[in-house]
């Protein structure tokens, strides 16, 4: 199931089960039209910040009901790694497209209720909370899935061979939490999801992202038609631009991960300077909005513990954020499947245990997708 220095600074001290994927041009089928957008924590930084401030407890219980949670702890047991002891903390953050409510109109594919998981990062917030490291993980990685119980009991029996997205599809968040951490051997101190229709909502909410493109994006499936330059993307073309596979690069999973994390990149530039915190009507709103799409561990399951979590996280400026992918080499069987390069892996799970930089030879020569420096900050 696998493929095949000096360590370069990474960050601190430098800066489906289902779906076609492809790896190069001529290759494509068209691909069901289900991608969504993604998590990332520092959303949650603007939109409950609001609380430190309204001191009205109709408010409070108002937002605080909004939250979903899920245990976590108690699903997985004992039977975990250990967490760190260094002052890092790592957090699985998914984005996630139930078929339930406003995601079916954004969604295309079955509108049958169901949820699957496209977008996965593992963000390391190193000790002091001023960098991190985020790894995005293929969704159509193939791997061996462990057995799991998932939040409501139920028991799911491991799977040789399957998409790592098929973890999130079979048991839910519990079961997503232990594959990785089976990849990884490394604990999930948090977790952190966030739906479709609330990644659009989120962005309008914000007004917008700016971003500047090098090439032309021209996707009819992801409904996304930019031109070369900068433009302030409000969230339909957001959501259009984390999901595009076919307008740039190879037209892999791979290249819509590079542009995903430009875009990240591209969001945490700008949420300083959008006026939240002198507009409280915004604030309002992106509190109300980002508690309605934000699922969390236990841990995190109240607005006062998202928000001083969220709150010391405001410091990982885009400078200090070093994003990689898993490394990867597309399946010699399948191109549109990938295989993990367990070996150059290692190198990232062994530093991000150790609270060290991501050496760059753990990356080089993995299959990347072509899109890198297609979208930046402007």
């Amino acid at each position: 199931m696998s493929a095949e220095s000096t360590p370069d600074p990474g960050i601190p001290g430098s800066n489906g089960i289902d779906g076609a994927r492809h790896r190069g041009k001529g290759r494509r089928r068209k691909p069901p039209r289900r991608r969504k957008g993604l998590m990332i924590t520092a959303w949650t930084t603007a939109g409950i910040v609001v609380l430190g401030g309204a001191g009205a407890g109709y408010l409070y219980f108002k937002l605080n009901g909004n939250l979903k949670s899920v245990d976590i702890d108690q699903a997985l047991g004992t039977d975990r790694p250990k967490k760190a002891d260094n002052g890092s903390e790592n957090i699985l953050v998914l984005g996630s497209d139930t078929r339930a409510g406003g995601n079916k109109k954004l969604g295309g594919g079955t509108d049958d209720g169901s949820a699957r998981s496209d977008t996965a990062m593992i963000v390391h917030i190193y000790k002091g909370h001023k960098k991190a490291s985020v790894v995005s993980i293929p969704r159509d990685t193939l791997i061996d899935r462990p057995s799991c119980t998932d939040t409501k009991g139920g028991e799911h029996p491991a799977a040789h061979g399957v998409m790592f997205n098929s973890a999130y599809s079979t048991g839910g968040a519990a079961c997503a939490v232990k594959t990785v951490e089976s990849i990884t051997d490394l604990r999930m101190d948090h977790y952190l999801e966030v739906d479709f229709a609330g990644f659009q909502k989120l962005i309008d909410d914000l007004g917008g992202v700016e971003i500047t493109t090098t090439k032309s994006i021209d996707d009819p499936d992801s409904h996304l038609k930019l031109k070369a330059g900068t433009h302030t993307l409000d969230g339909k073309q957001a959501l259009g631009l984390v999901r595009t596979r076919h307008g740039v690069g190879d037209g892999s999973d791979l290249g819509r991960i590079q542009l995903q994390q430009a875009f990240i990149k591209a969001l945490v530039n700008q949420i300083k300077d959008v006026g939240v915190f002198s507009n409280p009507k915004k604030l309002l709103d992106l509190a109300e909005t980002a508690t309605k799409t934000v699922t969390t561990d236990s841990d995190l399951g109240s607005v006062n513990k998202l928000a001083s979590f969220a709150g010391g996280l405001q410091g990982i400026s885009p400078s200090h954020m070093h994003m990689v992918t898993m490394p990867v080499a597309y399946d010699p069987a399948d191109p549109n499947r990938v295989l993990l390069r367990k070996k150059k892996a290692e190198q990232i799970w062994k530093a991000l245990e150790q609270d060290k930089p991501i050496p760059k030879s753990a990356t080089k020569g993995s299959a990347s997708g072509e899109a890198k420096g297609v979208v930046s900050a402007p």
